[in-house]
């Protein structure tokens, strides 16, 4: 069955809900690491306790991937488990700011991960089901649009209450979270229901073209086994695309997992000069660095409009390598960066990247899978974004403490190596659904 061309506000309201999604990434990102160090955490011990976010995604994407392919109720497919993983990502962000001990916070860091999971997974493959292939690159761009804005706003928060709300702090004792992380905790548990809250009521889905079909199919395949056999099957079974890009995705989140990890508190210490968690320049400093990832996520935000017409231009291959080169003279100068504000500078390279990172991988994947296993194979291609930060979790602790003496910008500076390696591997990668490569026979999906 052909599936419609979409407008311009169909596409914008089927990927609106990303916005809360991002409120809960980006508040996660830029506070997550201090929140750690605010309750003791050390720096080499910073890694492992940010093993649950991505253990929690190589568990619950493919599972959720392979569950909403077959799945129809009165919702739909996907649009179930937008509204579960909603309301989960709620709860959890408005506790997580109250932790008064690392476990707690650790612990509330797994369930929080696993709730975005559930409602992130979907939305790739709902922009797969409901856009034609001429459109999916402009669906996969809106998505990172909305991701930059909501990043921009979740990562400024607590600046934002500082400075321009006045919201005064508690006292800076070793062990408190300040007020305006905890109201910017607050503010994006709202702001994330209310935003996948819109893209399930405005977005409609289609029912399989034959139900029945469809139903007698999902009883014959039920029980875990079955399931589970299913996914063993859907990874052997990968496209070539899909394995060509798992490098590259590999190598692009191990420098992701780098900056996320130690840009806040590398900038603190680094470019501020805190001496420990108990100065108030590193409370300035952290808060600073939200305003950095608030800059790459506006940069993201822009740069979006401009991808689709990028991609048609050079092709979705060169796009994606040239943007992540980007990133990595981003994180690379800030070696020799040492005013805040030159810090901004630095942060449009990666928001280039990131912008890129969050579309063209999906936009090249979607054009080799076969349709009725979208939602799988989305999940599976989580595996190589997650195992990249398990890797890390596990090993940049010992490399901190004995190889890199705990220097949290020799950290930053490690994952722009990472970005530029990704950007070599990119041109291994066969797009079969790049009309520039008319005449070369396409890959299996």
């Amino acid at each position: 069955m052909a599936v419609p061309k979409r407008s311009f506000w169909q596409i914008w309201n089927m990927s609106f809900g990303f916005l809360g999604i991002q409120f809960g990434w980006g508040l996660q990102m830029a506070n997550m690491s201090a929140i750690y160090e605010y309750l003791g955490a050390r720096a080499d011990q910073i890694p492992i306790l940010w093993l649950a976010a991505p253990l929690t995604g190589l568990i619950v994407q493919p599972i959720i991937g392979h569950a909403s392919d077959r799945t129809w109720n009165r919702l739909g497919r996907r649009r179930p488990y937008f509204l579960g993983g909603a309301i989960l990502s709620s709860l959890a962000l408005i506790v997580m700011p109250n932790s008064s001990a690392l476990w707690m916070a650790a612990g509330l860091l797994w369930i929080l991960d696993a709730s975005i999971n559930i409602s992130m997974e979907p939305f790739r493959a709902f922009v797969a089901d409901l856009l034609p292939e001429e459109q999916r690159t402009r669906g996969f761009a809106m998505q990172s649009l909305f991701i930059g804005l909501g990043a921009v706003i979740a990562s400024a928060l607590p600046w934002l209450l500082t400075n321009w709300f006045h919201v005064a702090n508690a006292s800076s004792t070793a062990q408190a979270i300040p007020t305006t992380v905890r109201l910017s905790f607050y503010v994006g548990a709202a702001a994330f229901f209310s935003a996948v809250l819109w893209t399930i009521i405005s977005t409609p889905e289609d029912p399989p073209a034959d139900l029945e079909a469809f139903r007698k199919m999902k009883s014959e395949k039920s029980g875990l086994l079955a399931n589970a056999g299913e996914i063993f099957h859907a990874i052997q079974a990968m496209p070539a695309t899909m394995r060509q890009l798992a490098w590259v995705q590999i190598c692009s989140w191990f420098g992701l997992f780098c900056m996320w990890l130690y840009f806040p508190v590398a900038v603190a210490r680094n470019v501020f000069g805190a001496p420990d968690q108990t100065s108030s320049a590193y409370t300035a400093g952290v808060e600073w660095a939200g305003i950095c990832f608030a800059m790459y996520s506006a940069v993201c935000f822009a740069f979006s409009f401009l991808l689709p017409e990028v991609a048609r231009a050079i092709g979705r291959k060169w796009t994606h390598s040239l943007c992540l080169l980007c990133g990595a003279a981003g994180l690379l100068s800030v070696a020799v960066i040492h005013k805040p504000v030159w810090l901004l500078l630095s942060m449009v390279g990666v928001g280039i990247a990131w912008a890129s990172i969050l579309s063209m991988p999906y936009a090249v994947l979607a054009a080799s899978l076969p349709r009725a296993s979208t939602g799988v194979y989305m999940g599976i291609f989580n595996f190589f974004i997650v195992i990249p930060e398990i890797v890390a979790s596990l090993c940049f602790g010992w490399i901190m403490a004995r190889l890199l003496n705990n220097n949290r910008m020799a950290a930053v500076l490690a994952g722009g190596v990472f970005l530029i390696l990704a950007a070599v591997l990119m041109h291994r990668v066969q797009d079969p659904g790049d009309v520039r490569q008319a005449g070369k026979t396409p890959l299996p999906g």
